[in-house]
């Protein structure tokens, strides 16, 4: 080889190689996880983005670092099992994942021009007019009016046009008389209007009038009117109305409609090559090589919706369900749930009758808690609400009702329902804790899921590698 090229050689490696210091060290990795990289710039967008001012339980670098790991394991373990092929899983990833791309893909030059477009409409639609503030008192006909019903409307419209012409005031007689009551609440007064916008016998009359004129009454296919021509002007510059053009364009998803647009173009336009969804797969890259934030954020909801997804599978179910595994954590741990007020395990009822409260108390004694609910359901409430029920734990201070019933506390006079005022309680007094798990289910179930949490990360450092590199990580948010 001659030497020149192999000095070209050596020049192109030496330059690559630098390339690649130079890379590692403006992003080093400060940590493998499964042998996989977690360069600095994402973990300092995940710690900035979860140790904000507002965040009550900040955490270090150093811990935050083992959290992140125990985050990227439960990701590998969704990823070994294949949950990122779930049809779910993609379907509403994209979904999520398109909420911040398809706005991405329309520029305010895009939204501008529609905004044009609509006021070009707004101009062409007026057809050289100019924009009118019609106001009218409006007498209704029925469809199949009578000669009786004709003539009494006409009557009508023919006294309140008299009174106007005497010198009463129209918005106040729209006001009393006109049978639209939507208009006639603001004086008759219709709104600005344009040529097509009104029945044509109502817009002929208008373009007719000068402002402040009233014309005589007119009889149209609905009713009789008394027009009024209010104020009218030119259409205002495009300037003056294109931001609330914009406003309104925006508030009907214009952005959205635009996005589509593209996407729809761009994959008819590879002649069957690619899809919609391919489309924005592929605009989701490009996007996303040039802003390191939205990379991150894409990686944020493909990965936390995998951790979802196998805590779901593998904890968080299976541990809400295991109902003899909850009950002997809870016989374990009772101290941890002890009560520091008295507590009222049971079910406040509020009856119609006398009769009604002594019969639904009558069908509950005896039988099993979780039932009683159904029993007032299908005994008491098939047909009609006989019955207000109220089944959980009470604490003592929390309900007036329960505290004079129960515990024999008369904190003030009890305000009754006047449709229920029959009242009493069915279930059991708590001194000092709870007697069963189900007493405090909701608690129980979060602690236990936490437990079995803790063993599903431990059983994944046991499987997977997790090397954390502590002079990358003293770099953090210090470069």
């Amino acid at each position: 080889m001659p030497k020149d090229m192999i000095r070209r050689a050596l020049l192109f490696i030496s330059l690559a190689c630098s390339a690649i210091i130079i890379s590692a060290q403006s992003d080093p990795i400060v940590m493998r996880v499964n042998g996989k990289p977690v360069t600095r710039s994402e973990f300092e967008y995940n710690y900035n983005k979860n140790n904000t001012d507002g965040v009550i339980d900040q955490k270090t670098v150093e811990e935050y670092a083992e959290l992140y790991a125990n985050y990227r394991l439960k990701v590998e373990a969704a990823l070994d099992a294949h949950l990122d092929t779930l049809s779910s899983y993609q379907q509403e990833f994209r979904s999520y994942r398109d909420q911040q791309i398809r706005p991405l893909l329309v520029t305010d030059a895009d939204v501008e021009q529609k905004v044009r477009d609509y006021y070009a409409q707004m101009v062409a639609s007026l057809e050289g007019h100019e924009l009118m503030q019609p106001a009218h008192i409006f007498i209704r006909l029925p469809q199949q009016a009578t000669a009786d019903q004709q003539t009494v409307a006409r009557e009508r419209t023919d006294s309140i046009y008299a009174a106007f012409l005497a010198g009463a005031d129209f918005a106040q007689l729209a006001a009393q008389h006109s049978d639209d009551r939507q208009t006639a609440a603001n004086g008759g007064v219709i709104g600005w209007v344009g040529p097509h916008q009104l029945l044509k016998e109502i817009e002929d009359v208008m373009y007719s009038l000068k402002k402040g004129e009233v014309a005589k009454p007119l009889l149209s296919t609905v009713g009789w009117h008394i027009i009024k021509l209010n104020d009218q002007k030119s259409l205002e510059p495009f300037d003056t109305l294109a931001p609330r053009i914009q406003q309104f364009l925006e508030s009907r998803g214009i952005r959205e409609q635009l996005a589509t647009q593209l996407v729809d173009s761009i994959a008819a336009a590879s002649d069957g090559q690619k899809t919609a969804e391919q489309v924005l797969d592929e605009e989701a890259d490009r996007l996303a090589a040039d802003d390191t934030d939205l990379r991150y954020l894409i990686q944020e909801y493909h990965d936390g919706l995998l951790l979802f997804e196998i805590c779901q599978r593998q904890v968080w179910t299976p541990a809400s369900q295991d109902t003899v595994a909850l009950e002997k954590y809870f016989k374990k741990n009772k101290k941890k749930y002890a009560f520091d007020k008295p507590h009222y395990a049971g079910a406040l009822l509020q009856a119609r009758t006398p009769d009604v409260l002594k019969r639904v108390q009558k069908a509950l004694k005896g039988q099993p808690e979780d039932e009683w609910a159904n029993i007032v359901r299908r005994q008491f409430n098939a047909d009609s609400v006989m019955v207000r029920f109220e089944r959980r734990v009470f604490e003592q201070g929390e309900n007036t009702m329960v505290d004079s019933l129960a515990f024999g506390i008369k904190a003030g006079k009890t305000k009754l329902n006047p449709q229920y005022p029959c009242v009493n309680v069915i279930g059991r007094k708590m001194k000092k804790g709870p007697k069963y798990w189900t007493d405090v289910r909701d608690a129980v179930v979060a602690d236990y899921q936490a437990l079995k949490e803790q063993e599903f990360v431990a059983e994944l450092r046991r499987r997977y590698t997790v090397e954390i590199y502590q002079d990358a990580l003293d770099t953090v948010n210090r470069h």
